[in-house]
């Protein structure tokens, strides 16, 4: 891999591995960051109860796709990505960012924002994208392991 891209998908990995480290405290923390936000914005303090199970539910399952991200991440940088475990991945972040979509509509029930609106859009696209990606990276490993019996 030359040097620019092998530099990009590192600096990529590292934000990804921010991002999964930083979201297991921003979950961890809800009980008390719902309060502390809540000083601001008043509706979440009314129903505390719904926001911290709604965003830990949330929380956890973007951690989950970060997860699955983060692996597919590992194969790239070992310069093997066509291999079944990232298709498996790949679905995995489709029925994660799915499930995301779904509980960011049941969180719209509590109270709606334009942003979740936004959130909801862009969850189902990103499940449809992996759905989709995960079916080119089966016929790449399916064409990748026919090759290799030919030689």
């Amino acid at each position: 891999m030359e040097k620019a891209k092998k530099d990009l998908t590192i600096w990529t990995k590292f934000l990804l591995d921010f991002m999964f480290f930083a979201g297991i405290a921003v979950t961890v923390s809800l009980p008390w960051s719902v309060k502390l936000v809540g000083r601001q914005l008043p509706y979440m303090v009314e129903h505390y109860e719904e926001t911290v199970i709604i965003y830990f539910v949330l929380g956890i399952s973007a951690l989950k796709l970060l997860w699955e991200l983060r692996k597919i991440f590992r194969t790239v940088l070992a310069e093997d990505c066509f291999v079944r475990e990232n298709v498996v991945s790949l679905r995995k972040m489709g029925s994660w960012s799915f499930f995301i979509a779904l509980m960011s509509m049941v969180r719209s029930i509590v109270y709606m924002t334009i942003a979740m609106g936004v959130v909801i859009l862009v969850f189902i696209i990103a499940g449809l994208f992996s759905k989709v990606l995960a079916y080119v990276f089966e016929e790449a490993v399916r064409f990748k392991e026919e090759n290799d019996l030919t030689i």
